[in-house]
C-alpha cells in the first residue's frame, strides 16, 4: 500500500502557483497500479481518495500510520466504485460482486475489507473515497440501476448529462460521504457550467472513459482568479471548498464526484455567474 499526503492551501497562496505546483497540490495522477492500493490523504476534510487494482490475488485494505486508527474504517466510512472489469469486495465475510460502474458503501467499523478481480485478464479497478464518520450505517451495494437519476443540461450548451446519485441520502444513509457518477451524452463536453462553489464541503472529481489521446481541462480557483489543470484518463482533482469546479473535454467522458463536509444537501452550492468570472 502506498499513501501520499496533501495539505490544505489558502486561496491567496494558490494565486501564485505555477502549473507544476498546481498539479502537485490538487491532481492525483496515478490511482491504479497492479496488485497495489494507492491512496492520497488530503487534510481538506480529512478526505482519502485512492484506487485498488488486484490482479494476481486479493488486496486487503490496511490502516497506514497517517489514518491514526488500528483499522482503516475504525473511524471512517468508504465508497467504492468499480471502473474496471468484474470484481468482488468482501467486507467482514460478506461478499459483494461489483460490475463496472457498480458502487459499494462500506460502513464505519468494518474491519476486514478485501478487493479481488474475477478475471485477471480484465482486472477490476476499485476507485475509493473515504471520509471520517461519527456513526455506523449499513454496508450497501448500489448498482448503477439502483441510483437516483437526474437529467441536466442541453445540447445547445454542450453539457447534456445524466447524474447517477449513488451514495446519497435518498439512496443510502451515511455519516457524511456523498458520491455519484455523471455521464455526458455523446458530443457533449462541458460539466457543471455555469460553475459553482461548495463553501461547506470538499469535492473530489475523478475523470474516466477518456480515450488515451483526449484530455479534460478542469477549471478551478476563485471566480475572479481562475486556474486550470489538464487531466488525463483515470486521474482525479481535489477541489477545495473555496474553488470553482467545472471542466471541458476534448471528448465526452464520465466522472465520479465525491463530497464530504458540513451537510449532505446536493443542491447546497453557490452559483457563480459567468459574467463575473475572470
Amino acid at each position: 500500500m502506498k499513501i501520499a499526503v496533501r495539505h490544505a492551501s489558502h486561496p491567496d497562496h494558490v494565486r501564485g502557483f505555477d502549473t507544476q505546483t498546481l498539479r502537485d497540490h490538487f491532481l492525483v495522477e496515478s490511482l491504479f497500479q497492479a496488485d497495489d492500493i494507492v491512496l492520497t490523504y488530503s487534510h481538506i476534510e480529512r478526505f482519502v481518495v485512492g484506487g485498488a487494482m488486484p490482479v494476481a490475488g486479493p488486496l486487503t485494505l490496511e490502516a497506514p500510520k497517517e489514518i491514526g486508527s488500528p483499522t482503516f474504517l475504525a473511524r471512517r466510512e468508504l465508497g467504492v466504485v468499480n471502473v474496471g472489469g468484474p470484481g468482488r469486495v468482501t467486507v467482514d465475510g460478506a461478499v459483494y460482486n461489483l460490475d463496472t460502474r457498480d458502487c459499494l458503501y462500506v460502513a464505519q467499523g468494518s474491519v476486514d475489507v478485501r478487493f479481488e478481480s474475477l478475471d485477471r485478464k480484465t482486472p477490476a479497478k476499485f476507485y475509493l473515497n473515504s471520509t471520517p464518520a461519527h456513526a455506523r450505517y449499513e454496508t450497501m451495494k448500489i448498482s448503477i440501476a439502483d441510483a437516483k437519476q437526474r437529467h441536466l443540461g442541453d445540447p445547445s450548451t454542450s453539457n447534456e448529462r445524466t447524474i447517477f446519485q449513488m451514495i446519497h441520502p435518498d439512496v443510502c444513509k451515511t455519516a457524511q460521504l456523498v458520491l455519484g457518477l455523471t455521464m455526458l451524452k455523446p458530443n457533449n463536453m462541458w460539466n457543471s457550467m455555469p460553475p459553482h462553489t461548495h463553501d461547506r464541503r470538499n469535492e473530489v472529481y475523478f475523470y474516466f472513459d477518456l480515450p488515451e489521446s483526449a484530455r479534460v481541462f478542469h477549471l478551478m480557483g476563485q471566480p475572479q482568479e481562475t486556474r486550470h489543470i489538464v487531466v488525463e484518463n483515470e486521474q482525479a482533482v481535489i477541489s477545495p471548498p473555496w474553488s470553482i469546479h467545472c471542466g471541458v473535454g476534448t471528448h465526452n467522458y464520465t466522472f465520479i464526484w465525491a463530497m464530504g463536509g458540513d451537510n449532505q444537501t446536493f443542491d447546497d452550492m453557490d452559483q457563480v455567474p459567468l459574467v463575473t468570472m475572470r
